[in-house]
């Protein structure tokens, strides 16, 4: 192994360094990632389809999928297991002509990108291989060239990359064959064959109506399976960590209640069975958010397959997934992920109740609003969607005379219980939390300033198309398609609960995530609604269409992973305008943190606590500490800062053991900054506790080289 290491180490000296000129200095950073490499990509990949059609299509569509399969998976994989360093790591003499990063070498991901393409670009053109396969070697090269590579990495990269695209066609052709005709009969007579996709099978098959709609049922079955693989692999993968309310919450895992001082108990027991399941590590915190995504996906298309719009409920899973509010909650495992679920199957269940005047139905309908209550308060807002449907579907207004409508009422008040009875042992707290929160304790005041903020956010985090389509859709429907009950329904599911909000902000700012259970209903409404344009004859929905996808899909890949840009064009996304600095670098802080309490520890002979001042930071610690993470809940590492007015609770550390009791150790007071690094002096409460103070000053916490959060520490010495 060394003689192989030092040849290995010789080769690279020999293109690193003997091979350097003023050419190649300028060419192999080219080839590495440029400014031009994605404009140039997307153009070629458009110019294939537009040319080629299908097999443009297939080509296209392969060569995304070995790349983001590969480097996602199959390279970063290997690269933990191998772990080997960057040659600029061992090699003093190593010129590294683009930047330093702190990932693994082994093998090189660019090099086995560049042979995967070529492959795939090899199966469907064959003469591709007179441009493709010099550009191949050529990237492989100037890994090398610009220092950042060994060549046994290239070499391997090389190979796998070209090996895993080769078995990936060919294992998607031979399963094309096998279930193609099977499952998809409709597609298969179009493209029996992924390797000649210009043959067209002739085909008795009559598409009869039966036949599309199952067509588009299926297909939805299977873009929701594909998606709940994704979403499952990439928590699994380590590329984000948890947020700060995740951390939060799942410390009430650990401390499971009747109730919590701001939120029902549902997110907590929700993660408590989550890391049952698979350990305290952020897969077992986020295990149940795909999961819940891909119930409710399935309901969906169950129901709007029942009601003869299949073909829309595929498209609104589609839309679903490129667009950021909603694509997100299918990963993180907050609050508005079973918000969101337990509203969408109430309105299910309740319409299936409305249509058969079924008492069961109305059961579960309670049930779900149930279960909506105990993840959030906001599910009570659905009470007054059910008012306005009574009020104003005849057939629904049949029910109040009905028992099923009032037992769905008996079931809610049954569910709120546990929340009311906390609530009763600790002095109505949430509901004096709730009202500050939403700023009834203030003058009212009536102000426009908050009101564009809303717009503006609602449109980034529901694609702006798809926002706007909505929206006109909620406006026109009432001229075209009146009489339609279904549409009405969905409309009065989601519209009261947005335009509550949208005119709360003319009173107090209003967070952009407290609509989301509107989100489903509201884009169920859209789907169906522009469907039925589309059946009229308004071919400009496809145009709709594809645009809200061309806007979408790339903002919620980039939210998917931020790296993305300095992979293709060597450019990072500023850490002030990165929307993941919120889920990365916290196990940074924790290291930073515990660096200062070991030293601490060690020169005084005492024990060393935490205290954090603000639940997100505190909470944060708390998990990544692994210490803190392995302890006993009722004797923590961790703190949170006791109140600054005694009695008045400011979160559910509360509720918890405070260190007040902790005589004569000494703590290290831990405080997030702005990124302008600005603080001022220790709160006064908490000088009055320690016998001494001493400032650390500012630790700086970076990511990939950028700066991603600022610390303040200070050292209290000898609680009193």
């Amino acid at each position: 192994m060394d003689f192989l290491q030092s040849i290995d180490r010789a080769l690279f000296n020999f293109g690193n360094q003997t091979l350097s000129n003023p050419v190649f200095d300028w060419l192999m950073p080219f080839l590495s990632g440029n400014k031009l490499f994605v404009p140039f990509v997307v153009c070629a990949a458009i110019w294939i389809i537009w040319k080629y059609k299908a097999r443009g299509v297939l080509c296209v569509l392969f060569c995304l999928i070995v790349v983001g399969i590969g480097d996602g998976w199959i390279i970063n994989s290997l690269r933990k297991v191998v772990q080997r360093p960057r040659p600029f790591n061992d090699i003093e003499t190593a010129i590294t002509l683009v930047g330093r990063t702190g990932s693994y070498s082994f093998p090189s991901a660019h090099s086995a990108n560049a042979f995967a393409v070529s492959m795939v670009l090899l199966v469907y053109f064959r003469n591709s291989w007179k441009f493709m396969l010099p550009l191949a070697f050529g990237i492989a090269y100037s890994r090398v060239y610009n220092g950042v590579h060994y060549p046994s990495d290239t070499l391997m990269g090389s190979v796998m990359g070209a090996g895993y695209a080769l078995m990936f066609v060919w294992l998607a052709k031979e399963l094309w064959n096998w279930g193609g005709q099977r499952w998809f009969p409709l597609w298969w007579r179009r493209l029996p064959d992924l390797m000649s996709p210009e043959r067209v099978e002739e085909s008795k098959i009559e598409s009869t109506r039966e036949l599309v709609d199952l067509h588009w049922l299926r297909s939805g079955y299977l873009l929701l399976v594909v998606l709940v693989i994704f979403r499952l692999y990439y928590i699994s993968a380590g590329k984000i960590e948890l947020s700060e309310d995740e951390a939060y919450q799942w410390q009430w895992s650990q401390h499971l209640a009747l109730s919590y001082f701001s939120k029902p108990p549902l997110i907590a027991y929700t993660q408590a069975l989550g890391t049952g399941l698979w350990g305290d590590n952020a897969f077992g915190v986020r295990f149940f958010s795909p999961v819940i995504s891909l119930l409710l996906g399935l309901c969906l298309l169950r129901f709007f397959h029942r009601h003869g719009y299949a073909r829309a409920g595929f498209w609104l899973m589609v839309i679903l997934s490129a667009t950021p509010l909603p694509a997100v909650g299918s990963i993180l495992m907050v609050i508005d992920s079973l918000s969101v679920a337990a509203w969408a199957m109430a309105m299910i269940c309740i319409w299936k109740a409305i249509q058969e005047d079924s008492t069961s139905a109305w059961l579960w309908g309670g049930f779900w609003m149930g279960f909506g209550f105990l993840a959030k308060y906001t599910a009570l807002f659905q009470l007054v969607s059910i008012a306005l449907v009574l009020a104003i579907l005849p057939k629904a207004r049949k029910q109040i005379a009905r028992p099923g409508l009032w037992l769905s009422l008996v079931v809610l008040a049954l569910s709120s219980l546990p929340v009311l009875i906390w609530n009763q042992q600790n002095d109505w707290i949430t509901v004096t939390h709730l009202g500050s929160r939403a700023g009834l304790d203030r003058e009212w005041v009536y102000t426009f300033n908050f009101m564009q903020d809303f717009i503006l956010a609602e449109l980034g985090l529901l694609n702006p198309v798809f926002c706007i389509a909505m929206i006109w859709a909620g406006i026109a429907f009432w001229k075209r398609y009146r009489d339609d009950d279904l549409l009405k329904y969905l409309f009065l599911m989601g519209a009261p609960l947005f335009m509550g909000y949208f005119l709360y902000t003319i009173r107090s700012r209003v967070h952009p995530n407290w609509i989301a259970p509107a989100i489903v209903p509201l884009f169920c409404f859209m789907a169906i609604y522009w469907d039925r344009r589309f059946q009229d004859g308004t071919l400009a929905v496809k145009k709709w269409l594809v645009g809200g996808l061309c806007v979408g899909l790339p903002l919620v890949i980039l939210l998917h992973d931020t790296n993305i840009p300095s992979k293709l064009i060597g450019k990072t996304v500023p850490a002030k305008l990165d929307p993941l600095r919120r889920v990365r670098a916290w196990s940074g802080v924790a290291d930073a943190v515990n660096v200062e309490r070991l030293k601490l520890k060690e020169e005084e002979g005492k024990e060393v606590f935490l205290i954090g001042a603000h639940y997100g930071i505190t909470s944060v610690m708390s998990f990544y500490f692994p210490e803190a993470n392995a302890g006993v809940p009722d004797n923590p590492i961790v703190y949170y800062q006791t109140p600054r007015v005694e009695g008045h609770p400011e979160n559910q550390y509360y509720f918890w053991p405070s260190y007040l009791d902790r005589k004569g150790d000494n703590a290290i007071y831990v405080r997030k900054l702005k990124l302008n690094g600005e603080y001022g002096p220790l709160p006064q409460h908490v000088k009055d506790q320690f016998e001494s103070h001493e400032d650390l000053g500012v630790k700086d916490i970076f990511y990939r080289g950028r700066l991603f959060h600022r610390l303040n520490l200070h050292i209290c010495r000898n609680k009193l």
